[in-house]
C-alpha cells in the first residue's frame, strides 16, 4: 500500500499513454530515417517488455494508482468533470464529439467534407495515401472496414466503411470487457461459496460464475468446510451444487467444441479435460457436476463422508456460509480474456454484466446489458449487436468506428477502470494470440498492441500504436469475405505496422 503523502508508482504503459494524450512527442534528434527506424524498434521492444513485466502476473490486474483513481471518481459516465488547462489531457467531451462523427476519409468527398476534421500536422492525409491502397489488397475479402483515431484528441484521423456494421469475431470481446469493467468495476472479484444447513447434514457448493476456480481453490474450500464441520462433530453430509445463479442454455450456439465449455455458473478450470489453460481443448460436458464431484473428492480427504453422488440444488432456507473462493480481481480477468482471446472467461463477463444491471445470466440478458452498458458510455452502437460475450457467433455485429472507440475511450483519464483493456491487449510477437505475429523483422514487433479474431472468412484486428510522432493511435480493421487466414492476417499486420510509421 502507499504511503500517505508519497505519489504512487506509475506504470511505463501509462506513462506513454500520458504523453501521447497530452500531445507529447518522442524526439529522436540527428537520426536519419533509418537510424530513426532502428531505434524506435530497439525503444519498442523495451517498452514492450516493461510493460509486460509491469503488468505481471494475471492476479496484479488494475494497477494501485489507478484503482485509487477509479474508487474516487466514481460515476464519472462520460461525464466532464474537470475543466481542461493547457497542460491537460482532454476529457470526455471532446472525444465523443470526434467518436460520433461519421466521417470516411476514403470517400471522393472526405477532404472538403464539413466534419472531417484533419489534423494540421497532415496526419490525415498521410493515412490517405499510406492505407488507401493497401485496404485495396485482396486477401482482406471484399470491403474491408478500418478505423483510426488520434486518442489524445478524440480526431478520427481516417475511416473507411466506419459505420458498416460486421461480424468482429473475438475483437467483440472489447467491447465485452469494457462493459464488463464498467458496471462491476475492476476490483470486482466473482465469489464460489459453500453453505451448510441449519443442522449442517447438507451442505450445498454455490457456484458464482468463476471459469477461473481451480482444483487448488476447490481443495482448500474443502478443507475449510470440513474443519467447520468438524468441529460440530459431523464427518458425513450431504452434497448438493448450486448453478442457479446463470439461467438459458448452458451450450453456446455453436454447440460442443473444444473452444469454450458450456457456460455454468459453477466450473473448475473452464471444464477443460486436459492440462491447458488456454486454446482449444477436451472440455466437459457437464462442468458443474463434475466440479461437485471433485470437491466430494476433497471432502473425503479432508476426513468428511458425503455418500452419494452429488444432486443439483439450492441451498436450504437459514442456511450459512462456511467456505468461500473469489476469483481474481476483474482487471486481471479481463486482461486474461483479452490476452488468451479467452471465450469461457469472455461468456462470464457478459453473464456477470448482466448480473449488475438485473438482467437474466444468460445470452439474451448479456446482450441487452452489455448494449445498456456502453450506451452510458455514449459509444456509437448503430447496427450493433452483441449475440455473446466471446465472438463466437456470427450474428454479433459491431463497426470499426465503435471498436476503435472503444479503445479511445480506455485511453480516456476520466475512466481510468477502464485500463485493462489496454494492458490485457497482445504485444505483438510477444505474448497472447500475437506472440506469432509480426516475428521475424516486422517493424511492428513489441510496438503494437492488437485483440485478434478469426472465424472462417473473417479476420479482423484492434488495438493500439505509437506512431513516429510519439500519438498513441487507437485502430479497428474488420474485413470480411477472406479466403486464406493466413494472407488476411498478413495484411492486417501490414496495415496496423504501417500506422506505425506515420509522422
Amino acid at each position: 500500500m502507499d504511503e500517505p503523502g508519497k505519489r504512487p508508482s506509475v506504470n511505463p504503459l501509462d506513462k506513454l499513454i500520458g504523453l501521447a494524450r497530452r500531445g507529447g512527442t518522442i524526439r529522436l534528434k540527428g537520426l536519419n530515417d533509418r537510424q530513426f527506424t532502428a531505434v524506435s524498434a530497439g525503444l519498442g521492444l523495451v517498452l514492450a517488455a516493461g510493460v509486460v513485466l509491469a503488468a505481471g502476473p494475471w492476479d496484479s490486474g488494475q494497477r494501485k494508482a489507478e484503482t485509487d483513481w477509479a474508487a474516487a471518481r466514481s460515476g464519472t459516465g462520460g461525464a466532464h468533470h474537470e475543466p481542461a488547462g493547457p497542460d491537460t489531457a482532454p476529457s470526455a467531451p471532446p472525444v465523443l464529439a470526434a467518436l460520433s462523427a461519421a466521417v470516411d476519409n476514403s470517400a471522393p468527398d472526405a477532404r472538403t467534407a464539413p466534419d472531417a476534421r484533419t489534423a494540421p500536422d497532415g496526419a490525415a492525409a498521410a493515412l490517405r495515401t499510406a492505407l488507401g491502397p493497401l485496404l485495396k489488397d485482396p486477401a482482406l475479402g471484399t470491403r474491408p472496414a478500418a478505423v483510426v483515431i488520434d486518442t489524445a484528441s478524440g480526431e478520427r484521423l481516417y475511416g473507411q466503411g466506419a459505420g458498416a456494421p460486421m461480424t468482429p469475431a473475438s475483437t467483440v470481446k472489447i467491447a465485452t470487457a469494457v462493459a464488463a469493467l464498467s458496471a462491476l468495476g475492476p476490483d470486482h472479484r466473482i465469489p464460489t461459496t459453500v453453505r451448510a444447513s441449519a443442522d449442517l447434514r447438507g451442505i450445498v457448493l454455490v457456484g458464482g460464475g468463476d471459469p477461473t476456480l481451480d482444483k487448488a481453490a476447490l481443495r482448500r474450500m474443502a478443507t475449510d468446510t470440513a474443519r467447520a464441520l468438524k468441529e460440530r462433530g459431523v464427518d458425513e453430509v450431504r452434497l448438493g451444487y448450486d448453478t442457479s445463479r446463470y439461467s438459458g442454455p448452458a451450450r453456446h450456439p455453436i454447440g460442443p467444441n473444444e473452444n469454450i465449455a458450456p457456460v455454468s455458473a459453477l466450473m473448475t478450470d473452464e471444464g477443460r479435460l486436459d492440462s491447458t489453460d488456454s486454446g482449444p481443448a477436451p472440455r466437459s460436458d457437464d462442468p458443474a457436476r463434475d466440479t461437485a464431484r471433485t470437491f466430494a473428492r476433497f471432502l473425503d480427504d479432508a476426513g468428511v463422508a458425503t455418500g452419494a453422488d452429488p444432486k443439483p440444488g439450492r441451498p436450504a432456507t437459514g442456511s450459512r456460509k462456511v467456505a468461500e473462493h473469489r476469483s481474481a480481481p476483474l482487471s486481471s480477468l479481463v486482461e486474461r480474456a483479452l490476452t488468451n482471446s479467452d471465450n469461457d472467461i469472455a461468456e462470464a463477463l457478459a453473464r456477470q454484466t448482466a448480473l449488475a444491471a438485473g438482467e437474466p445470466a444468460d445470452f439474451d440478458g448479456g446482450r441487452r446489458a452489455v448494449t445498456a452498458r456502453l450506451r452510458t458510455l455514449h459509444l456509437p452502437l448503430t447496427g450493433a449487436n452483441f449475440a455473446d460475450g466471446s465472438g463466437l457467433n456470427r450474428k454479433d455485429k459491431v463497426t470499426a468506428g465503435l471498436l476503435a472507440g472503444l479503445l479511445a475511450r480506455a485511453a480516456d483519464p476520466d475512466h481510468p477502470e477502464l485500463r485493462p483493456v489496454l494492458t490485457g491487449l497482445p504485444v505483438a510477437g510477444f505474448s497472447g494470440t500475437l506472440s506469432d505475429r509480426f516475428t521475424g523483422k516486422s517493424a511492428g514487433t513489441g510496438l503494437i498492441r492488437a485483440k485478434t479474431g478469426t472465424l472462417t472468412g473473417v479476420n479482423t484486428l484492434a488495438g493500439t500504436v505509437v506512431d513516429r510522432k510519439g500519438r498513441l493511435l487507437a485502430f479497428a480493421f474488420l474485413a470480411s469475405g477472406t479466403t486464406s487466414p493466413s494472407e488476411a492476417q498478413s495484411a492486417l499486420d501490414t496495415l496496423a505496422t504501417t500506422l506505425g510509421t506515420i509522422r
